[in-house]
């Protein structure tokens, strides 16, 4: 049998690394699975034959494409197959989801965020741009366009989002939903039942925070 290992990311570890261990203990239930925190930026330092299961669409695409004989699954997959997970009911609530764009080409991700969103009883209304033709929440655009720019184009995509509750799946997206004037709900947060935080927002600090924990993993 093939390894598997569990990489929150870098943005879980910053955001709320008790929530990774949530998610580690989950997994474990079933099968013995490690925790493995060093960057996807990094090698990964692991056998030829290792899967990856991660909770940041970034970590997906740079382990699948980066590194030889690593593949990757996404969290979500996972517990849109579970029928051991107990999903909280929000009772119909209606939200948007905004789909993260380093796994735009990866529909079966967009397939499993839906089916989580409707097994917590939570009715999807659509933004025009989703799937496989989302836009980037503006994040990705920094450091390559001045701050002010970058935050103009926050706006834009979070005023295209037709609910104020907006689903996200990347910690990045959050900042990006909040700074745009949305109610970010980050799918783990949902999942397990929390308030979502946006906590450091501004892009600058943000990304000094994210760096200095990819130089330290």
């Amino acid at each position: 049998m093939n390894k598997k290992v569990y990489n929150p990311g870098c943005a879980l570890n910053l955001y709320k690394p008790k929530m990774a261990k949530q998610v580690l203990d989950f997994l474990n239930e079933n099968e013995s699975i490690e925790i493995h925190n060093i960057c996807c930026r990094h090698n990964p330092q692991l056998p030829i034959g290792t899967q990856i299961i991660n909770t940041c669409a970034g970590c997906d695409r740079r382990f699948s494409s980066l590194y030889e004989g690593i593949t990757t699954i996404s969290l979500w997959e996972i517990l849109a197959q579970s029928d051991k997970f107990t999903f909280p009911d929000y009772s119909g609530m209606k939200m948007t989801i905004h789909d993260a764009c380093p796994v735009r080409s990866k529909p079966q991700v967009h397939k499993a965020i839906r089916i989580l969103l409707q097994r917590m009883n939570i009715e999807i209304v659509e933004a025009e741009h989703h799937g496989i033709h989302s836009i980037c929440c503006g994040d990705d655009l920094y450091p390559a366009l001045p701050i002010k720019e970058v935050y103009k184009k926050m706006n834009q995509r979070a005023q295209s989002m037709p609910c104020d509750d907006v689903c996200v799946y990347c910690v990045s997206c959050i900042k990006s939903m909040y700074i745009g004037g949305k109610n970010p709900r980050y799918i783990l947060d949902l999942l397990f039942k929390e308030d979502t935080e946006p906590q450091v927002y501004d892009t600058v600090e943000w990304h000094k925070q994210l760096q200095e924990y990819i130089d330290k993993h």
